[in-house]
């Protein structure tokens, strides 16, 4: 390669981050570069001139950031550190992780070639709706993924439930996902550095998450440098920091907390009426009235990286999430005034050890020990009936793991591992007036192995990733075989073909015992299999894709079956004649996912998503062992999203679309039973919604930048009906019950980094 002179760049007038500098050059040679985030930390170069050959242009950023860029094809190109600098322990072999696809609805969202789809909240662009990286409103926007109910408590990932999606934070499963009480991501996106979502194609090391695995890693590398921010918006205010202590320590810190309990804002108000709408502070009688709630959340995480020596690393993990709401019913019988209060409180405590060895420049070994404690408390006051009702679900999961990386070089890697799980679920219920009560608790431990291959061929045109995962469950003697795979192979330049396959299981799932459990608010409790009548739960999905990528036009289609057998009917949420049946049995989704994305220059993209979706259910003992349509049988789902960028702002404008949930619709009613039509057999009215927002980025001073941000969810006010069923009374009326979406919601920001 020839050397490329500098004088060409002196009408540049300062150096700009070479991430910038990567995406310029991706769309100008339709190229795609690999490389593991710390080697272009802190790198600065000049735009080489658009007038130079690929090669040239690489040649000159080797010259000013002492990188090696290695063009696999014409088509991608790996960056690596020269092997001059590069310390023992540290040989990066990013060739098997490549990206396939950046900017896959905005920047900071990629494609990898093993299937799965890449977050990298700092380098997040701009989603309609959103002013900032929320990690689970973000993933709702990728094909195939939905919320019915608005809520990031409820992620339907092809047809699932929200319980059948594994989320890791840093490695540590956690059972609570959203703050107030699902509509905010519980996970503070300004310290999570990737979050890698995979709807089939899993890896072997993951066990859990029958629908999706959704794994949010915070920064793991040392860099020496003091990194911190702050802001607010409507809801809450947060800070994080990154604080080098040492050259072989780091203190990473973020806090989170509500503004709720301190300032009523339109937002606030919004969120109050969407998710108290159907619960005990809203439901009355005519001589008792709610009044006085207290409400606020928080979130507390804490990393700390200490690098023993080059070859040897430990890390700590610590993260508390909280939710807390007190209330005040105050009733008058007989001239007399009483006053009790009720509370519902909801928190994941999750802490963790790992240690990495790397024993040589391929051999490395990772081994982690958590504890995440998951407890869901409500104490509920009905001062009419004089009754006091405690409910409490608790759970304890601990984890082991060990894990082997073997990488001789960039085409070749094997990894392999064993975990040992040991999950407690315990639910309390306890009843003054009649007198009652019940505590169940249930243990499971288990045992897994693993082991996994991946190629990658000489040119990286064909990626194949194949493992097995083999769980033994003492408890029932169970012993599970779980392969997985993943395929794809680039042709004619700009195709790619791939092939999904997996098996999976899992023994904790969400139940619904009466729509007023935990005061009607988080309805939902966690429940262990028993093998029995809540038999373990068991996955089986394939899909096949096409994806055409060129001159910054994106056309993906995948087509997918997935079955999944083990559910039980008061996982589901049923709220018609099978509300208060026990029974088991399995649901299969067939589905189409389309996407196309069209980027024009730097400054607009564009892109429509459309899903169809046939998801049904088939219970032996129910509706007479014929198959109907699923809770969740949304068939259609379109979302149309366009972003517009210049210089320092943003500004996104989205709408989405999906045809209404099933329903079911009742007959007539005797002695207060209500008789139904046939399950499912309606659904309710299409659903509609606009969404704006905008951001824009300016300097406060030469070390720090401020950002400001404003965004209005459902712009047109649209009233849309999220969920209706229906209760009857003594006289035999049958009442209809709506619940209703969120309205035009506002919100805006502001956050500073230093």
């Amino acid at each position: 390669m020839k050397v490329v002179s500098l004088k060409a760049q002196t009408v540049q007038k300062d150096m700009q981050p070479l991430d910038v500098i990567l995406k310029i050059l991706e769309a100008r040679y339709n190229i795609s570069f690999s490389y593991a985030d710390s080697n272009i930390e802190d790198k600065k170069a000049w735009l080489p001139e658009d007038h130079l050959s690929l090669e040239d242009a690489l040649s000159f950023l080797k010259t000013d950031t002492e990188l090696d860029f290695e063009i696999l094809d014409n088509r991608f190109v790996v960056i690596k550190k020269n092997e001059v600098e590069t310390s023992p322990g540290t040989f990066k072999t990013q060739r098997l992780e490549e990206i396939i696809v950046t900017n896959y609805l905005t920047s900071g969202i990629s494609k990898l070639n093993d299937g799965s789809i890449t977050i990298k909240p700092e380098t997040f662009g701009i989603l309609p709706g959103l002013i900032e990286p929320d990690v689970l409103q973000t993933i709702q926007a990728l094909p195939g993924v939905l919320s019915i109910d608005e809520t990031v408590s409820n992620i339907n990932v092809r047809g699932g439930t929200h319980d059948q999606n594994l989320l890791l934070w840093d490695g540590i499963k956690m059972y609570q996902s959203g703050h107030f009480f699902g509509l905010i991501s519980a996970f503070n996106p300004y310290t999570t550095t990737s979050v890698n979502v995979s709807k089939n194609g899993t890896s072997a090391k993951y066990g859990d998450g029958v629908s999706s695995i959704i794994d949010m890693q915070l920064s793991n590398t040392l860099d020496g440098e003091f990194k911190a921010g702050a802001g607010f918006n409507l809801i809450n205010a947060d800070a994080f920091a990154k604080i080098p202590l040492s050259n072989k320590t780091e203190l990473q810190l973020s806090a989170r907390r509500s503004v709720t309990d301190l300032l009523v804002t339109p937002t606030y108000d919004q969120y109050f009426k969407r998710i108290f709408q159907d619960s005990d502070l809203s439901s009355t009688s005519n001589n008792s009235i709610s009044k006085n709630e207290d409400f606020y959340f928080y979130d507390v995480a804490v990393k700390f990286l200490y690098d023993i020596t080059k070859k040897d690393r430990v890390r700590f993990h610590f993260l508390n999430i909280n939710n807390d709401l007190n209330y005040q019913e105050q009733s008058t019988v007989n001239n007399q005034s009483d006053a009790l209060n009720s509370k519902l409180s909801q928190q994941n405590l999750a802490g963790g050890i790992t240690y990495t060895k790397d024993w040589s420049d391929y051999l490395s070994t990772t081994s982690q020990v958590y504890v995440s404690n998951y407890d869901l408390d409500a104490t509920n006051y009905d001062v009419t009936n004089n009754q006091r009702l405690i409910q409490e679900n608790e759970v304890y999961d601990g984890s082991a793991k060990f894990e082997i990386n073997y990488k001789p070089n960039s085409q070749f890697k094997m990894d392999g591992g064993y975990q040992f799980i040991e999950v407690g679920i315990s639910n309390l219920e306890d009843v003054n007036n009649p007198v009652f009560r019940s505590y169940i608790k249930e243990v499971i431990r288990s045992h897994a192995v693993y082991g996994e291959t991946s190629l990658l061929s000489n040119n990286a045109k064909t990626k194949l990733k194949f493992g097995t995962r083999l769980n033994y469950f003492k408890k029932f003697d169970l012993f599970l075989v779980e392969p997985r795979l993943s395929f794809s192979h680039r042709f004619l330049n700009d195709f790619r073909f791939e092939v999904l396959g997996e098996i999976k299981s899992q023994t904790t799932s969400q139940i619904i015992d009466l729509q007023n459990d935990f005061l009607g608010i988080e309805k939902r409790r966690w429940i262990l299999s028993n093998n029995k009548d809540i038999p373990v739960i068991k996955s089986k999905q394939a899909s096949i894709g096409l994806h055409y990528n060129k001159n910054r036009l994106l056309i993906s289609a995948e087509t997918f079956i997935k079955k999944v057998d083990g559910i039980t009917s008061r996982s589901q949420g049923f709220q018609n004649q099978y509300q208060f049946i026990k029974a088991t049995g399995n649901y299969t989704i067939k589905g189409f996912d389309f996407l196309i994305n069209k980027q024009f220059n730097d400054i607009f993209n564009a892109w429509l998503s459309y899903s169809y979706h046939k998801n049904d259910y088939l219970f032996n003992n129910l509706n007479n062992g014929t198959p109907f349509p699923n809770n969740a049988d949304v068939r259609h789902t379109l979302a149309i999203s366009g972003a517009y960028t210049i210089q320092d702002f943003k500004l996104a404008l989205g709408l989405n679309w999906h045809s209404g949930k099933p329903t079911t619709l009742p007959i007539n009613s005797t002695n207060g039973t209500i008789n139904y039509e046939s399950p499912n057999s309606s659904n309710l009215d299409d659903y509609l919604r606009a969404d704006v927002s905008a951001t824009y980025a300016f300097n406060i001073s030469d070390r720090s930048r401020a950002t400001i941000g404003a965004s209005i969810w459902n712009i047109t006010n649209k009233k849309n009906i999220i969920n209706t069923y229906y209760t009857s009374n003594n006289q035999d009326i049958i009442n209809k019950v709506e619940n209703m979406s969120l309205g035009i919601t506002p919100n805006i920001s502001l956050r500073v980094l230093f």
